[in-house]
């Protein structure tokens, strides 16, 4: 009988105890902040200080580990310098969030991996270079050769 017991709880359990999945809705709050944080060039730990907080406890935030609570969302609104809004721009909807992807009669295609490329240090160093190069016959060149390395055809 106990390992019918040990059986059963070890195949019912997906996730080992103790841990939970991160709610979809808190991790897309928590890239954003990650997204002005760095746009802005702050470090965890700067911002951590502003806040009052560990470099660790912003790491949980931007990664959606930890829940952001409303006073603390509108102290990091104050900190990053946007409205508490930013922080859901963009944000999957209820169904989502909810963990179903809703398909089809969207107006406007699903661009989220721009936002979560922006979030990468590597995407925001890229854009950040893109922007200061001013001759269009150059970004054009760019943008053709990153499509050509991409392996897309323009």
């Amino acid at each position: 009988m106990a390992n019918d017991i040990s059986t059963e709880d070890a195949s019912s359990e997906e996730t080992p105890r103790g841990s939970r999945r991160a709610n979809p809705m808190d991790v897309h709050v928590g890239s954003r902040v990650r997204l002005r944080r760095m746009l802005l060039g702050m470090s965890q730990e700067k911002l951590g200080e502003h806040l009052g907080l560990t470099f660790q406890q912003v790491q949980k935030y931007e990664k959606g580990v930890n829940r952001i609570g409303a006073s603390r969302l509108f102290d990091l609104a104050k900190v990053l310098g946007v409205p508490v809004q930013f922080f859901y721009d963009e944000a999957p909807s209820g169904a989502q969030s909810a963990g179903a992807v809703m398909t089809g009669f969207a107006e406007q295609p699903d661009e989220t991996y721009v936002v979560e490329f922006l979030g990468t240090r590597e995407g925001l160093e890229l854009n950040k270079a893109f922007a200061r190069v001013t001759d269009p016959k150059v970004r054009r060149s760019i943008v053709d050769l990153v499509r050509a390395l991409a392996g897309e055809e323009g």
